[in-house]
């Protein structure tokens, strides 16, 4: 009697998933390292012209602030003030200390991933002065955020940090009136604090120091938990004294000092510096706002996927996780650009992060064609629209996708047999080469 052989189910996908069944994984990979490898062939004087001009317009931002900020409270100096600390991090010290100029820049002692705004408080002030230790911010976002896009490791994963106010059983409004404080002062309230977190707990892993027991490494630390209960990697005061302490004091009280002087040759007492110090809190907050809609929702919304397990970087996963989990705004003009932080290309900086930013605007509508050709969703929206799919998801009201997960073990699968085959390939060119050397000789 013959008995018929049953074949495995497909994985049953829900419509959204629906692209992912006859996707051309192999095909995807090629492409998107033939593409990244161009781009970086083609990077020279053009990209460190680029980002000089950025620089220039992020410094004229700063410059006018500083010159305004005396003159009583006024919008000019805010916005001016606002704007510099924003793309003095978003443009110059993200793309720098990425490595995007390493291997380009003429001057190796400064533009460098490892010399940019690191290792000691005048460089950070030099090059990038703000709440977050630059040190920290390295880890946390260029190692971390960059390699474990929207796993339960990614220390910038917006639907797992919020978990306690999504779950919090109150009627949505109430959690809206949060909002405003949450969105003005978030760098310093859980940027620099968690950054910090990550910084730390990168040493201990160095050193081979046990996580205590009840500890969830992948929790955020708030000001509000150093506060409450403490962490074990570190003390408030280190915190304070070592992080942002500093950039309190010097960049609010010390920073405006010399208008005080000013101040009593023109007989207006302490005027211009009360005015100049509301004048900087009042751009902390404007670039805190700021901020928030420009980077916070790079990865959040209900269109945006979640993935359970780690993969290898730069491989076939690597590529598809960050157009899925990655979310572009607007693009265009320099100008476009330059409010948006040169973040609205956050894809294509997400696949390949040490490129320029000239770059990014030269792949994005590359890298657009290439996810249309293999129907991969490829989300691009204004950013403001951004913002309302990020607080539903902060509130609780929508949540994210998880990536189907037989899809995402059977491409993980792959990126291995991938990789062999191309160790196989390398060591068959090594032994070809040699027998040639042999027949010359």
């Amino acid at each position: 009697m013959c008995v018929p052989q049953t074949r495995e189910a497909e994985p049953k996908l829900a419509p959204t998933d629906q692209w992912v069944k006859d996707f051309d994984f192999d095909g995807f990979t090629v492409d998107m390292k033939r593409l990244g490898d161009e781009l970086e062939k083609n990077q020279g004087p053009a990209d460190v012209r680029h980002l000089k001009k950025m620089v220039m317009w992020s410094n004229a931002c700063g410059l006018i602030g500083m010159l305004t900020m005396g003159l009583g409270i006024n919008p000019i100096a805010i916005i001016g003030l606002s704007t510099f600390t924003f793309t003095r991090w978003t443009m110059i010290a993200h793309h720098t200390c990425h490595g995007g100029y390493d291997k380009i820049h003429p001057n190796k002692s400064r533009w460098n991933r490892f010399k940019f705004a690191v290792g000691s408080l005048w460089n950070r002030m030099c090059d990038w002065f703000d709440w977050m230790m630059p040190e920290a911010w390295n880890v946390e976002h260029n190692n971390r955020h960059h390699y474990c896009l929207s796993e339960i490791e990614d220390p910038d994963l917006v639907e797992n940090n919020l978990v306690e106010m999504r779950d919090l059983n109150v009627p949505t409004f109430v959690k809206w009136l949060v909002l405003p404080g949450l969105v003005s002062t978030w760098k310093w309230f859980y940027y620099a604090p968690n950054t910090y977190k990550e910084l730390k707990l990168a040493k201990w892993r160095k050193e081979g120091r046990k996580i205590p027991d009840g500890v969830v490494p992948s929790d955020a630390v708030t000001v509000r938990v150093l506060l409450s209960g403490g962490t074990p990697f570190y003390s408030f005061w280190e915190f304070f004294s070592i992080v942002i302490g500093p950039y309190l004091l010097i960049h609010f009280f010390l920073f405006p000092a010399p208008l005080l002087v000013l101040g009593e040759y023109l007989g207006t007492g302490h005027a211009m510096y009360i005015s100049a110090v509301k004048n900087l809190f009042l751009a902390e907050l404007l670039t805190n706002v700021h901020g928030f809609v420009a980077i916070v929702t790079n990865h959040a919304g209900d269109d945006m996927y979640r993935f359970k397990e780690g993969c290898r970087p730069y491989s076939g996963s690597f590529y598809l996780r960050q157009v899925l989990a990655s979310v572009d705004f607007w693009t265009g003009s320099d100008l476009n650009d330059f409010m948006h932080g040169y973040l609205n290309y956050q894809i294509e900086h997400h696949m390949w992060p040490s490129l320029s930013m000239l770059s990014y605007k030269r792949s994005q509508p590359l890298v657009k064609d290439l996810c249309a050709k293999y129907g991969v969703p490829y989300v691009q929206e204004n950013v403001f629209k951004r913002t309302k799919k990020t607080i539903d998801i902060m509130t609780g009201s929508a949540s994210m996708r998880w990536f189907p997960e037989e899809y995402e073990r059977k491409f993980i699968e792959r990126d291995a047999v991938l990789e062999a085959a191309k160790k196989d390939k390398r060591k068959t060119v090594l032994l070809s080469d040699k027998c040639m050397e042999a027949v010359q000789e």
